[in-house]
């Protein structure tokens, strides 16, 4: 075996996906029986879009039921904010789709299915290395049947931000902080409600709000450790802050029978100093779990798969063996976007979620239309529509 990857989220997906389109034999597991759980934000930006364009696949996963938006936008307790306007970047992807993750993993599975050289192991978790000669050597994973060993050049670890293989290399993330936590929900969208998904801000309180074409995905921010606080105080505690900031739905709100239906999300921001061992690579959120900020987590993963195709698969490809001083190029290409990536992304909970949550945010001091302002309108949507170093797919198909 040549490669094998922990992990069936977007960066593993895409990662096994091109190198079996480049005639890499690779095995990628997934712990879960399907793709059917909700990954709650869903968002697929320009660069993304792109990458799937250039394989092949974006008009396919498009024709998906989905919800395209161009101008994100706040709302305040004193009128709309447009944060944004995506519509003048460059290429056919000038906005940002929101669909199921179930979706687009089982859409990038199913081309990855295509090439003879990929596998793919359902409920298979993995759980330790195999290590020979101060490398890694492949992984050991359990599924109904018992416990095994996958042999391989190089093993992936791309199962997460609680990440076990990481854990097994010996790499410790450091942690960048975040002031908040996430209690994620659904309601039902009916006609007459807001088409676009947006961001609900008044003092003390903070809401996302994304139209997932049949229902509402919901997501209420608490400060940090506040879940039980806010299970104490009873269901009202969520419910009323909800009807109060979007109106249309406090006819719905009591759908929210208790906290059985919600779940909480604990953000966290950190990521690696080292993303690497001999024979071994941490991409995605294994390597740096970001924000939920800006909605940039999948894109960030898949581009870390591109980069990582693109370096590694004429070797893989080959047999000839990966110095660790290769892995180090991965890390440090794609290093300074999660930086900056990062940074952004602290900017933003220090001075808008930070505030809200503590009552301190004003409305009044953000300009109304932020895409008017010359170097916000510039940087701003390059930013959130492509990121910093956006990758592009240079493996060929084989």
């Amino acid at each position: 075996m040549t490669c094998v990857i922990a992990g069936g989220g977007p960066a593993g997906a895409m990662l096994a996906l091109q190198l079996a389109r480049a005639g890499v034999e690779v095995t990628l597991l997934e712990k879960h029986a399907d793709f059917l759980r909700d990954f709650r934000g869903d968002t697929i930006h320009p660069s993304t879009l792109q990458v799937l364009d250039e394989l092949g696949l974006a008009g396919e996963l498009l024709k998906l039921p989905h919800r395209k938006l161009y101008e994100p936008r706040l709302v305040s307790d004193t009128g709309d904010i447009r944060l944004a306007s995506l519509r003048e970047l460059p290429g056919p992807y000038n906005y940002i789709a929101f669909l199921p993750q179930w979706d687009f993993l089982k859409t990038v599975t199913s081309a990855a299915e295509r090439y003879p050289g990929f596998r793919m192991l359902m409920r298979a978790e993995a759980y330790d290395l195999i290590r020979e000669n101060g490398a890694v050597r492949g992984l050991r994973y359990r599924d109904d049947s018992g416990e095994h060993e996958i042999r391989a050049d190089l093993t992936v670890a791309a199962d997460g931000r609680h990440s076990v293989l990481r854990e097994r290399a010996g790499l410790v993330p450091e942690e960048l902080g975040a002031p908040m936590d996430v209690v994620w929900f659904r309601l039902p969208w009916r006609d007459g409600d807001p088409e676009d998904s947006f961001l609900r801000i008044s003092r003390g309180h903070m809401m996302v709000a994304i139209n997932r074409v049949s229902y509402w995905q919901l997501a209420y921010l608490i400060p940090k450790g506040g879940y039980d606080r806010l299970v104490t105080a009873g269901i009202g505690a969520l419910r009323e802050p909800v009807a109060s900031l979007l109106p249309f739905l406090s006819d719905r709100v009591g759908q929210i029978a208790g906290y059985g239906d919600v779940s909480v999300l604990t953000v966290a921001l950190n990521r690696l100093r080292r993303w690497h061992r001999p024979g071994f690579l941490c991409i995605g959120d294994a390597a740096h779990a970001m924000s939920p900020v800006f909605g940039v987590g999948i894109n960030l993963a898949v581009q870390d798969a591109v980069a990582a195709a693109n370096l590694l698969a004429g070797s893989l490809r080959s047999g000839a063996p990966i110095p660790e001083s290769t892995l180090h190029l991965l890390q440090k290409r794609r290093m300074p976007p999660t930086r900056i990536t990062q940074a952004a992304q602290r900017l933003a909970q220090n001075l808008l979620i930070r505030r809200a949550l503590r009552g301190r945010f004003d409305p009044t001091w953000l300009p109304r239309h932020l895409p008017r302002i010359p170097l916000l309108n510039r940087v701003g949507p390059r930013f959130l529509g492509f990121g910093v170093r956006p990758e592009h797919v240079a493996t060929k198909e084989m």
